[in-house]
């Protein structure tokens, strides 16, 4: 039953508006940063732990950055907190903002989004906030699952606001309001869509803009769905299923491709785009390439991750799904990419860094991570040389640069 648990922490997405803006899976969802001159080893004892914080409480949530300020949520007795520190780890601000999930796994899910003088975040029971990032003032507020008549899912919803210009899109779920655009200054509805009526599965949404119409692309409980940014509109679904309605990972794009992967015996869903977005066609899929929490990055002509039931490191070929390598013997985690690398932070604790080789698993360097609590499941953040790690009630800045 615990693996049944874990998929829900993906711990949500958003779009940013500035290089330096680092919010779920960097600037563009995508889990690669793109900082240079990044140590390609460790040493045995890992990377120079710069500083560290306890007292954050329970949560899955990651770091969000902007303006050299790191964002943070975490829950104490129920209740959420939002903390500010500066990027020596000083606490500059400290907010309480309410309940959050405490029904299993406690704490916040999703990523804070920052964007253009704004500070946006969803709690586990569906209440979403605007803040004032300087003071930590509530712009405004409201709850998605109940002024939009969905119905909280298992293990809380779980996802960070998507920014398109001057919409906050989320995904309430239910019949009505499945997918829904807020203006992000105000909280006024812009347009709602009912895609196609399933619950919410613990997904953040994905903007591509290239095509020629500009969309938004999720996975709600049994469907990727893919819709119109500016009206709305569904344009096209694909059905998704597996055994318990989680679809925890961000789809990953690229080549005009949409990569959906999920856990539970699922496996990947490769879509190829076409006629400018308003439809797709399959371009394959593998039950094998089953990760359901920890994300997966293309780099190249390549997708890496950790599966399911396989309990495997893998590399696929991007275009055609052929597995390259399944590296077993380690617990599946979280996956993020720089410069060359893979940085792999597993649910046992272990921080990996591997060559980005679709030749074979290869790790060069190793450590445990020993501060924290509980599940090892917050997905670990590049910045400007420092990696970051949340586990549990701590964060931790290593010096990788």
């Amino acid at each position: 039953m615990k693996a049944t648990l874990i998929a829900l922490f993906s711990l949500a997405a958003v779009t940013v508006t500035a290089q330096d803006n680092i919010q779920w899976r960097g600037t563009n969802r995508t889990g690669v940063y793109n900082e240079t001159g990044l140590l390609k080893s460790w040493p045995a004892e890992g990377p120079t732990l710069l500083w560290s914080y306890d007292g954050l409480g329970q949560g899955h949530s990651s770091v969000a950055i902007a303006s050299d300020k790191i964002y943070l949520t975490g829950m104490k007795d129920s209740i959420g907190s939002l903390f500010v520190f500066d990027m020596k780890g000083k606490l500059l601000n400290k907010k309480v903002y309410g309940p959050d999930w405490k029904e299993s796994y406690n704490g916040p899910r999703g990523t804070i989004t920052l964007n253009e003088g704004k500070l946006y975040l969803m709690s586990g029971v569906g209440d979403l906030y605007c803040y004032n990032p300087a003071t930590l003032e509530v712009i405004w507020k409201k709850n998605v699952l109940k002024e939009y008549n969905a119905s909280n899912i298992t293990w809380g919803i779980n996802e960070s606001p998507l920014i398109i210009g001057d919409k906050l899109i989320a995904t309430p779920g239910g019949k009505e309001n499945n997918l829904i655009a807020l203006n992000k200054n105000t909280g006024k509805l812009i347009w709602s869509c009912p895609g196609e009526g399933n619950a919410s599965a613990y997904c953040s949404p994905l903007y591509i803009k290239d095509q020629q119409i500009p969309l938004i692309v999720t996975m709600t409980a049994y469907n990727i769905i893919g819709i119109n940014a500016e009206t709305g509109a569904k344009l096209w679904s694909y059905e998704q299923k597996n055994q318990y309605d989680i679809h925890a990972n961000t789809p990953v794009y690229g080549d005009n491709m949409i990569l959906c992967t999920s856990g539970y015996g699922k496996g990947s869903t490769m879509l190829r785009l076409t006629n400018g977005g308003k439809s797709i066609e399959l371009a394959w899929s593998s039950a094998e390439l089953d990760n359901r929490i920890g994300g997966m990055v293309k780099v190249g002509d390549y997708v890496y991750g950790s599966g399911d039931k396989s309990r495997a490191w893998f590399c696929a070929d991007w275009k055609s799904g052929q597995i390259k390598y399944k590296q077993q013997g380690l617990a599946m985690g979280a996956i993020i990419a720089d410069d060359g690398m893979l940085y792999c932070y597993t649910e046992k604790g272990d921080m990996l860094l591997v060559k980005a080789n679709p030749e074979k698993f290869e790790i060069v360097s190793r450590f445990k991570i020993t501060k924290g609590t509980k599940d090892h499941w917050a997905h670990p953040v590049i910045y400007k040389g420092i990696l970051y790690v949340r586990h549990g009630d701590s964060l931790m800045a290593y010096k990788i640069k």
